[in-house]
Order: structure tokens, then C-alpha cells, then sequence
């Protein structure tokens, strides 16, 4: 009996101390990878999602929207610098997934905005996000929360106020 208490004990540890690690999520011809965000500071009221969605379909599909559990909304997002002036525009249209091709959501550029979070976003936990696509329907993956100053480079200053 003590050599099983203390083996679950052990087990129980060793699962408590692994990383969370992004994993890919495959849903028909859609596969999503590297799904992340960022942690943020309490009363932080946005943050962002990242991700790369692969389709090895023949047809094109388009990511239209999402939900989570951890936020009031989702929107899908882009970024651009317009005479050194960040601008963070909804697409209300969504985003077009190429046939046989790849949409990357990455900071500086398209992305997840998390709006009205319920809580701060803690580092090494995941956050639910569903995304829904025009023909695929409803993913959910896990985003890994990672630090601050992940995903950052020059150049790529991205804050969600």
C-alpha cells in the first residue's frame, strides 16, 4: 500500500511540476498549432492569441469568429503602423484560410483580441478559446500562456491597453 501511495505521489508531482506545451488541434482539413498569449497584469482588461491555422484542404475556409470562457468577447484583429502610429482595426469579416495554405496570427500583424478579460492571464496556464470557421466550424484550442515578452523582437512593441 505505501509503495502505491507514494508512486501516485509521485505521479501526482511529476504532472503538477511538466510545462504546458502548445499542442496542434486537427479538425477536418484544418490544423491549429502553436496557439499562445500572453500573461497579463491584473485589471488588464485585453490581451491577444496567436497561432498559426493550416489547411490541407482543397477549398478555402475563413476564420469568422471565437469565444472564451476567459473573456467578455473575441474579435479577430490586424495591426498595422501607419506614420509610426500603431492601429488595431476588428475585422468583422474575418480572415481568409488559403486552400493548401497558411494563416499565421503572430504580434505586429492578424490576431486574437480577448476583450473584457474575466481575470488576469497567469503564466504556464492555458486559456479555452473556440474559434469558428466558415466551412470547418467550431475549433477549440488551449492557449499557453507565456511571459510578457514573449514572441517580442525590435520593432515588435504590442500592447493590448
Amino acid at each position: 500500500m505505501n509503495i502505491s501511495r507514494t508512486f501516485v505521489a509521485g505521479a501526482l508531482a511529476l504532472a503538477a511540476a511538466t510545462p504546458v506545451v502548445a499542442q496542434s488541434v486537427k479538425r477536418g482539413d484544418l490544423t491549429i498549432a502553436t496557439a499562445w498569449t500572453r500573461q497579463t497584469a491584473p485589471g488588464q482588461a485585453n490581451g491577444g492569441g496567436f497561432m498559426t491555422i493550416t489547411s490541407s484542404g482543397g477549398q478555402a475556409d475563413r476564420l469568422v469568429g471565437g469565444s472564451s470562457p476567459a473573456a467578455a468577447r473575441v474579435e479577430i484583429h490586424t495591426m498595422s503602423m501607419d506614420g509610426g502610429i500603431m492601429r488595431m482595426r476588428p475585422l468583422p469579416d474575418g480572415l481568409a484560410v488559403p486552400a493548401r495554405g497558411r494563416l499565421e496570427l503572430k504580434p505586429g500583424g492578424y490576431h486574437i483580441m480577448l476583450i473584457g478579460l474575466k481575470a488576469p492571464l497567469k503564466l504556464g496556464t492555458t486559456v479555452p478559446l473556440t474559434l469558428r470557421f466558415q466551412r470547418g466550424g467550431a475549433v477549440t484550442v488551449q492557449l499557453k500562456v507565456e511571459a510578457i515578452s514573449h514572441g517580442t523582437g525590435a520593432g515588435d512593441v504590442h500592447k493590448h491597453h
